[in-house]
């Protein structure tokens, strides 16, 4: 099954606990918040996960201390 992520940007604290786990799915943005940059998403959610990376997805999902990663079967947007 295709998986989608992004980031509620309005929720994120910046810790980094998302791109310390899967740092080719997250990284942070010039103001620190947390953004999907696979694949040149922008963080928009409509970029499938490899299924190589969803357990690092999982991982990133589970350690997030906000829960702003949004997870989705179908892209977001």
């Amino acid at each position: 099954m295709k998986q989608y992520a992004s980031v509620t940007k309005d929720s994120c604290i910046a810790c980094g606990s998302c791109s310390s786990a899967a740092p080719e799915i997250f990284d942070l943005d010039n103001d620190g918040v947390a953004e999907v940059i696979y694949e040149g998403d922008s963080n928009r959610g409509i970029t499938a996960i490899a299924r190589e990376l969803l357990a690092d997805l999982q991982d990133a999902i589970d350690s997030c201390p906000t829960g702003c990663i949004k997870l989705a079967a179908a892209p977001l947007t």
